[in-house]
């Protein structure tokens, strides 16, 4: 990695000029972001407006058409990164948990830490239970996936992730695959997150959680983004008439005839 950017200051995550195409197909159009280190950013909006693409990019799980990405003064879109070093310090939680069925929960928590960070049995151990104690589920260490509810399993792939010492956290949609009953547990857990100071990007459609925990919320639609700023501006008071229409679907939508 020696012959890669490296930014001794800045901000933790910075994407300028973000572009991906599938094809014919233009997904981002043109991204700008910055997440300063222990900030919290939510991205909301439409199915189809690239924020699940957005993230896979700060992951380089796609690989980006155009622009730059920096995270934690690396950048990742360099041609000499070396990718697998650089994803060690990025976290991510999917929709689906990604649960290895074979394995118990703790051996869920240790495979990754054994194999990339190089740590003994036991120390992996160590960092799982501890990691498992912050989601609060120590007492299934034990258990198979299978006997978790969705709620559980989710917070078993937080736990999973936080064992990789990550410097940043990516969340795509953690709660939309569950039942509505189990999703206050998971959002409780990335509440606790913030709080701790943990750098966060969260692609959601739970307003409520973004209105109380982000610092930023950033409004997607059509590959760009449309609106950002502070969550009470972007979702108490919006700015842009996109965003207005889709908040008064998501927040009202007994009212969709209206906001069409």
């Amino acid at each position: 990695m020696s012959d890669v950017a490296v930014e001794k200051s800045g901000p933790a995550v910075e994407i300028t000029g973000l572009k991906k195409s599938f094809g014919s197909l233009e997904v981002l159009r043109g991204i700008d972001v910055r997440v300063d280190s222990g900030e919290v950013i939510c991205i909301i909006g439409p199915s189809g407006s690239g924020k699940s693409t957005l993230l896979r990019c700060v992951n380089v799980l796609e690989e980006p058409t155009a622009g730059k990405i920096v995270v934690n003064g690396i950048e990742l879109t360099h041609p000499d990164v070396d990718i697998d070093a650089a994803r060690t310090r990025i976290g991510m939680v999917f929709q689906s948990f990604n649960l290895f069925a074979h394995l118990t929960v703790l051996n869920n928590l240790t495979v990754a830490q054994r194999k990339v960070l190089k740590r003994s049995q036991a120390e992996a151990e160590e960092v799982a239970l501890r990691n498992l104690e912050r989601v609060g589920l120590l007492e299934k260490a034990q258990a198979m996936p299978a006997q978790l509810s969705g709620g559980q399993q989710q917070r078993v792939a937080i736990a999973r992730a936080l064992s990789m010492d990550p410097e940043v956290m990516l969340f795509d949609e953690p709660t939309s695959a569950l039942d509505p009953e189990l999703v206050g547990d998971v959002l409780s857990v990335m509440r606790q997150l913030a709080e701790e100071g943990m750098t966060m990007l969260v692609v959601t459609h739970e307003m409520q959680f973004a209105r109380e925990v982000a610092d930023k919320v950033l409004f997607m639609d059509g590959g760009y983004v449309v609106e950002e700023g502070p969550a009470a501006q972007v979702i108490g008071d919006p700015q842009h008439e996109r965003t207005k229409s889709f908040l008064a679907r998501v927040l009202n939508p007994t009212h969709q005839d209206k906001a069409d």
